[in-house]
């Protein structure tokens, strides 16, 4: 494979995801690819994960897990293999950095290879997407991934081709931690399926899903309004 060629076809591909002449779309990508901006969705999920579970150690368990997410898919990955790699950020490579749009003088850290944002956001939307298996929340998880890993490419702190390491690692992991996640929780007993309009096939209820729903829902209106206020004043 000529690695050269394929390295130059993703500065390239960057170069068209990357900025605009929007301040507007400036504002939105600065703020949904801060990470305290979905605090309240992650609220959201724990309320989710509360209410749909009678028992303080499978809650528990479902915490674990997803903090056994975001370490495999992100820690480990900001630890060990960023700076091992060593690959600059688009912003902060002497090659392209004068072609890439910044916005309000964000260029993340030195190294970009793979983005933790990618590989965090979707071992999270994997894992609980087998979870909770909503075909809407699943679609609303997926969406919210793919969103962050937009907003790295537009800011220019990442490559497309760090993106797609992310996600590629984030799903295993995400699928890995559900298994993990199956196996511990089938030693607790109480494994039974749900046939209910009410509920997923895993007990979770369809109303509590429409939360964490809406809560997405109104952060990117946030955003939004956000960005527009920042234009007018």
């Amino acid at each position: 494979m000529d690695w050269s060629a394929l390295i130059e076809f993703d500065k390239q591909l960057l170069l068209w995801f990357n900025g605009s002449d929007s301040l507007f779309l400036d504002g939105i990508a600065k703020t949904l690819t801060t990470a305290s901006t979905w605090i309240p969705m992650y609220l959201g999920m724990f309320y989710l994960v509360l209410k749909n579970n009678d028992n303080f150690q499978r809650v528990m368990l479902i915490l674990a897990a997803a903090g056994l997410c975001v370490f495999f898919a992100g820690s480990l990955n900001d630890l060990f293999v960023k700076p091992e790699v060593a690959r600059w950020r688009p912003a902060r490579d002497t090659e392209i950095a004068m072609m890439v749009d910044v916005v309000n003088g964000y260029r993340g850290g030195n190294y970009g290879f793979f983005s933790s944002h990618a590989s965090n956001t979707f071992s999270l939307a994997i894992f609980f997407s087998l979870l909770v298996r909503s075909r809407v929340l699943t679609t609303a998880l997926i969406i919210w991934s793919l969103i962050n890993c937009w907003t790295r490419m537009y800011l220019g702190v990442h490559y497309p081709l760090d993106i797609m390491c992310g996600l590629l690692w984030g799903s295993l992991v995400g699928t890995g931690i559900w298994f993990l996640h199956q196996s511990i929780r089938k030693r607790m007993g109480n494994t039974l399926g749900f046939i209910s309009s009410q509920y997923t096939t895993t007990g979770y209820q369809l109303s509590d899903v429409n939360v964490v729903i809406s809560i997405m829902v109104l952060t990117l209106l946030y955003s939004i309004f956000k960005s527009c206020f920042m234009i007018l004043f």
